[in-house]
């Protein structure tokens, strides 16, 4: 078979699965492939409706090829408006301290880490948590693959831990954190049988389930903010453009400065909250 006609039944089967961008996913699909049998294994597990990413086992985002295993989070591009808007609030001055909170696959940490690793003095400190133990072990992968994270003495530090929200983080974190992002799950629990079936089946209900409005574990993140930011600290938490009123909510009623920014092009609302110069007297920990 040649390398053409391979592609066109790669094509056609994908289409025929309902693959809605057949032509691209078929690219990446023999680009990846060793062999003739491989190809024909991950072409049928695309068609049965595993996620193009659990297939190929990486996703690409912002620039980086994050690796996603089997039953794992896929990062979603939208996204990369939050990565983006945090990178605009980072300081300058000095060290970056981030948290990455249901971090998933640790894209968003991986990301920051790597936009944010030329700022001087050159110093980066990543913590990631998650409760998923799979989503840990690859974000672990994640950040350790960030350019010179594993050297000693490197520009970016990595950390992830396996817990709920803040719990498992290092108390000496408290008041340090300049950049506080979080992709929590925002769907309602009822609306979790509208979505794709490749998220319904394949990705983790702990990832998408937000409760019954969908605001359950962002107003968590939300009412223990104040403890872990640093003052002038930002806290980003995507949400959709419908719940984005009910997470300002959440965000200024925690006590911090909150507006939204919202990107059309990639569908993406990031609520914003901003830690005040002075103390916030702050709920109890998460």
């Amino acid at each position: 078979m040649s390398p053409v006609s391979s592609l066109s039944t790669v094509v056609a089967t994908l289409r025929a699965a309902g693959c809605v961008f057949a032509e691209d996913e078929a690219d990446l699909l023999v680009s990846a492939a060793r062999t003739p049998e491989e190809l024909a294994l991950m072409v049928e597990r695309r068609a049965h409706g595993l996620p193009l990413e659990h297939v190929l086992g990486w996703a690409e985002f912002c620039g980086l090829r994050i690796d996603v295993d089997p039953g794992v989070f896929v990062p979603r591009r939208r996204t990369e408006f939050l990565v983006g808007q945090a990178v605009s609030l980072a300081r300058r001055d000095g060290p970056v301290v981030v948290v990455d909170l249901c971090c998933g696959s640790g894209a968003m940490g991986a990301a920051l880490a790597t936009a944010l690793s030329p700022l001087p003095p050159g110093r980066v400190e990543v913590h990631a948590v998650d409760i998923d133990p799979a989503a840990v072990r690859c974000a672990r992968r994640n950040l350790a693959a960030v350019p010179g994270a594993t050297v000693s003495g490197a520009a970016v530090s990595g950390h992830v831990h396996e817990g709920d929200l803040y719990g498992p983080l290092p108390a000496v974190l408290r008041g340090r954190v300049d950049l506080l992002v979080a992709s929590p799950p925002y769907v309602p629990t009822e609306a979790i049988r509208l979505l794709p079936t490749e998220a319904r089946v394949h990705e983790p209900m702990v990832a998408l389930d937000g409760g019954a409005d969908g605001l359950d574990v962002v107003r968590r993140v939300a009412r223990a903010a104040p403890l872990w930011l640093a003052p002038g600290g930002h806290l980003l938490v995507e949400t959709s453009q419908r719940q984005a009123r009910g997470t300002v909510e959440a965000v200024a009623r925690a006590g911090l400065d909150a507006r939204v920014a919202d990107c059309e092009e990639l569908g993406a609302s990031v609520v914003i909250g901003t830690m005040p110069a002075a103390p916030v007297i702050a709920g109890p920990r998460v």
